[in-house]
């Protein structure tokens, strides 16, 4: 099987997203799956989370935006794992907001990671994209490059905004696209005794239908104990709710291919 890309996007921050690649991915590892992880939020939460530093962490995903082919080369450069993680890497760098300037003159600029991706396709089952939290040459690169795009939405009636600026850009970008971009959403952050959270998450499956993962991520405090020692949430515990809600993510994005 080919890799499949999984562009990870929302247009609000905190709503999981860094959260979601990590621990799907690892979740996808966990089935066995070849998976690749690729930090492309200037902001490098996924990259610092994941042991991998500005300071440090050289080349990243900046040089291969600034690439022009060659590719096969540059990733070898670029991804790398840490002792004891089980998903190969790409660090992301804040550089990559300086990205629009520099290549705004560039002939196509948008199909950049689409074209870098093609000397991977066979060495992963799984390529995970972490997108920033705005719309840009990055997120447009990671659509265009996706087989399908996952959105995280926290269960909080003002984390549907985001949601809409995220619709409006598939919107656009399906306008100049040969095929509409394939996506999913599903509930992050949820709270069974919280009427609100209920209210969203009832919200969002009547709206979305067969477009909603059935998959719900429950409020858990194992994803920041993860986080401040450099893992994912099943190096805390496996068992947690919010491991197994990811484990079920990935048994349903597996089963889209099947």
């Amino acid at each position: 099987m080919q890799a499949k890309v999984l562009a990870i996007a929302n247009q609000k921050g905190g709503v999981g997203k860094t959260t979601t690649t990590l621990s799907l991915g690892a979740a996808l590892a966990r089935r066995g799956e070849k998976v690749l992880l690729l930090d492309l939020d200037p902001h490098i939460c996924a990259s610092v989370h994941m042991r991998f530093y500005p300071d440090e962490a050289t080349p990243t995903m900046f040089e291969l935006f600034q690439a022009e082919d060659g590719w096969e080369d540059v990733w070898k450069r670029i991804i790398t794992r840490q002792e004891g993680q089980i998903c190969d890497f790409g660090p992301g760098s804040i550089r990559l907001s300086e990205l629009e300037g520099d290549l705004k003159d560039r002939k196509g600029k948008g199909l950049i990671l689409k074209r870098a991706l093609v000397c991977l396709r066979e060495k992963y089952d799984y390529v995970l994209l972490d997108c920033p939290p705005h719309m840009g040459l990055i997120m447009a690169n990671a659509l265009v490059a996706s087989d399908l795009l996952i959105i995280p939405i926290q269960t909080d009636f003002l984390a549907l905004h985001g949601l809409m600026l995220l619709f409006d850009t598939v919107r656009t970008l399906n306008q100049a696209l040969p095929s509409p971009i394939r996506y999913r959403a599903f509930a992050t952050m949820y709270d069974r005794r919280a009427r609100a959270c209920t209210q969203v998450l009832d919200m969002l499956t009547r709206k979305l239908g067969t477009s909603m993962f059935s998959s719900v991520i429950s409020m858990d405090t194992r994803f920041r104990e993860a986080s401040a020692q450099g893992k994912v949430i099943y190096d805390i515990d496996p068992h947690s709710r919010g491991a197994i809600g990811y484990a079920e993510l990935a048994e349903e994005v597996a089963a889209l291919w099947q």
